[in-house]
């Protein structure tokens, strides 16, 4: 019986494994001397490509426009007595409040500016129920815009019921306005607006009364006047103080013409149904925004109001 081959020479049947050693009578391989490196000449930078400075900011100046025809002169005294802010008087938590207030209302409005919103500097005052506060948002806020170096405003009386915006201000007299230009076309609507002896405040009264205020507001009149007041001074941010919302369906039609809303909510008063019913019948402007008002003083926390967007 044969020996059976080992694992080696029967792996060597199948590999060959002599053709991987070296043979005897091969010469052994001469190594080439290296090539020399070749001499490149320096690299020379190349150019990068600068990147563009940012856009800066737009600079927004004041754009001096004609005088009023008319202009009044506001009584401090009566403003004081109102709970209004009153131009060079020491500063205090009221006016620390309606800057809070003014700074996301502005930043708001040049975000609309840059997104081609023809209606962004027109801003409508509105409450759901009389006695929440409105009008005096609509002049403290309009008092302190009037602070700003670079903007003007322009504060409207759309509350045609009940005008209270030049009684406030301590001045008698309102003559035509804001719905005497309404109806009728061939009035100037900047020819209506009241200076004041406040720099770059401006007041158009609310005017006539009539029963077709409504129609009024949704005629094809109106988004004239708006552009006509807007391309007057182009610095200028309008504020409407409109009637209340739940009272006057007025409102309504007016928020259609704004740009943004601000919803003045009494803190501990304002129901939660009116505050949804308002904001359904104001919900033809596309930006509404609440405004607390008449907040009590809490220890230890900030005594400024709150403005919080709603959508």
């Amino acid at each position: 019986m044969s020996k059976r081959p080992s694992l080696l020479e029967r792996a060597a049947e199948v590999y060959d494994f002599a053709s991987g050693l070296p043979m005897a009578d091969a010469p052994a391989p001469i190594a080439a001397e290296p090539a020399a490196a070749p001499v490149l000449a320096p690299e020379r930078p190349r150019p990068v490509a600068a990147r563009p400075a940012p856009a800066a900011p737009p600079v927004r100046r004041h754009v001096p426009v004609s005088a009023p025809a008319r202009s009044i002169e506001v009584d401090p005294d009566a403003m004081a007595a109102a709970g209004l802010l009153v131009p060079d008087a020491p500063g205090g938590s009221l006016a620390e409040e309606l800057r809070l207030v003014k700074r996301r209302l502005l930043a708001s409005v040049d975000a609309r500016i840059a997104r081609g919103d023809d209606r962004a500097r027109v801003v409508l005052i509105a409450s759901g129920q009389p006695g929440e506060g409105k009008t005096f948002m609509a002049l403290n806020l309009a008092l302190s815009i009037a602070a700003e170096q670079e903007r003007s405003v322009l504060l409207i009386d759309g509350d045609n019921a009940k005008p209270e915006l030049l009684a406030r201000m301590g001045v008698a007299e309102e003559g035509p306005g804001f719905l005497d230009s309404l109806a009728d076309p061939r009035l100037d609507p900047e020819s209506l607006v009241l200076g004041t002896d406040i720099p770059r405040l401006s007041v158009l009264p609310a005017g006539r009364k009539d029963r077709n205020i409504p129609e009024y507001f949704a005629s094809a009149r109106m988004p004239e006047l708006i552009t006509r007041l807007c391309e007057a001074d182009p610095s200028r941010i309008i504020l409407i103080d409109s009637s209340p919302a739940l009272a006057a369906s007025a409102t309504g039609v007016l928020a259609q013409h704004a740009g943004q809303t601000l919803v003045v909510v009494k803190a501990d008063t304002t129901a939660e149904a009116d505050l949804k019913e308002t904001l359904d019948l104001l919900s033809g402007c596309d930006e509404l925004a609440l405004v607390l008002n008449s907040t009590a003083f809490q220890v230890g926390g900030r005594r400024f109001g709150k403005y919080e967007e709603y959508r």
